[in-house]
């Protein structure tokens, strides 16, 4: 072991056998040199072309950490793999905002400095029927400034039993109101909850009622809860965490997620919702709701640090424009094209792609993903590669661009649900 490790060439050698850009090649030296020493001293060294690890090494490194994937799992809203993709007419608009300056905070028409917050603000009110509105980074985001905002210090915030959910990540509902600062109030059971639950908890310490949609999971059987129309009754100012953002509230698909405009008609305070899960733009947290109550969570001091960047802005705002023709909407946002794809399409995707990696087509049942619709099943045809499954799922996440599919029933399968059609022959090239 000593000899062996004597004779490790010295760090400057290895890197100058290294086609990279001196930095690079000197951290792979090093990266490669430390990994070997492990091996010999550890006792499981074999022979080992140092050279050769060290080329590879650098080649990674060189590569983007952050690279787009082709989704074959049949998750639509996949939290692993970015949530939703956005569509043409958003890729664009970033690449437009990208490009150089923009008017983020500047008033074109009279020169004078203007807000981030208004270019957007437009839309939303337009297709909500809200009469403010405001984004931030994300939905988490939105609900804490909301909680924030409307109860904050010394102030209540009412919640059911059951709804005092967790999201992925450890996120937890009785957290955020902490964190805002505000006292929760849990009301009803974990499983019932009344409207006289609600009204014996209301005083004159309660600033909020907060609902909060259970998205990533259902109660069936001996359940009860209140519906949006009876808390806005209360006389309490209503926060509807109504979680995935359903705008296109005209697809059969989405008939089980609460629609954000019902809210805005029932008189919440303030409605959120994620931008980048069922409504398909990017990752945001959007508000919408009573100008009192927009403008309370604009002047507070979170609203800062939670405020959307400029890439974000553009894309939720193109994201926003295809609503205004849902067929279009339908048909450009890559989500909702998913959810409503017709077996033919996913026929004629799957023959293709079995031809090309010689598959076998089989039934499946693809899902929506990003903790929403969790019972809902969507079937389809699918792609079964033949092969050990662990070694071919393997070999595609190291394809350029890496390819993920997922491993059933002991079989790597390619749903053509979540892939595009231009994508099916880099999905058949990364397999040849």
């Amino acid at each position: 072991m000593t000899e062996a490790l004597r004779s490790l060439p010295p760090v400057d050698a290895l890197a100058a056998q290294v086609d990279a850009p001196r930095a690079i090649a000197v951290a792979a030296a090093r990266a490669v040199l430390a990994e070997r020493r492990a091996e010999l001293l550890g006792g499981t060294a074999g022979e080992a072309d140092l050279v050769a690890r060290a080329r590879a090494w650098a080649v990674a490194a060189e590569r983007p950490r952050l690279r787009r994937v082709l989704n074959a799992t049949g998750v639509i809203v996949h939290t692993n793999l970015g949530r939703a993709p956005l569509a043409a007419a958003a890729r664009e608009a970033v690449a437009r905002a990208a490009e150089g300056y923009s008017n983020l905070e500047l008033e074109l028409a009279s020169g004078e400095r203007g807000s981030r917050h208004d270019l957007v603000a437009g839309l939303l009110c337009e297709l909500t029927g809200a009469d403010a509105a405001l984004a931030v980074n994300n939905c988490a985001g939105a609900v804490l400034l909301a909680a924030a905002a409307l109860a904050g210090p010394d102030r209540e915030v009412i919640v059911s039993r059951g709804q005092l959910v967790e999201i992925g990540g450890g996120f937890r509902v009785p957290d955020v109101i902490a964190q805002a600062g505000a006292r929760l109030v849990e009301v009803g059971t974990t499983n019932r909850t009344r409207r006289a639950d609600y009204e014996a908890a209301i005083g004159p310490r309660t600033g909020a009622i907060l609902r909060a949609h259970p998205s990533n999971f259902r109660q069936l059987g001996f359940v009860q809860e209140v519906e949006i129309e009876e808390l806005c009754e209360l006389g309490v100012p209503v926060v509807d965490d109504v979680g995935s953002g359903v705008l296109a509230d005209a697809i059969e698909t989405l008939r089980d997620e609460p629609a954000v405009r019902r809210s805005v008609r029932a008189g919440a305070a303030l409605v959120c919702f994620s931008g980048d899960k069922l409504l398909g733009g990017p990752q945001a947290g959007l508000m919408v709701g009573s100008a009192e109550a927009v403008a309370a969570a604009r002047r507070h001091p979170l609203a800062r640090a939670l405020r959307l960047d400029k890439l974000g802005l553009a894309a939720l705002e193109a994201t926003l424009r295809l609503y205004r023709d849902p067929e279009c909407a339908r048909r450009e946002i890559p989500v909702l094209a998913m959810l409503t794809a017709d077996e033919a399409t996913l026929r004629r995707r799957s023959e293709r792609l079995a031809a090309a990696v010689d598959g076998e087509i089989v039934p499946a049942v693809a899902r929506v993903g990003g903790g929403a619709l969790p019972l809902l099943e969507l079937p389809g045809p699918a792609v079964a590669v033949a092969g050990n499954p662990d070694e071919l799922a393997a070999r595609l996440r190291a394809a350029d661009p890496p390819v993920i599919g997922r491993i059933e029933e002991g079989r790597l399968l390619l749903d053509p649900r979540t892939l595009a059609d231009d994508e099916l022959e880099l999905v058949a090239r990364a397999l040849s």
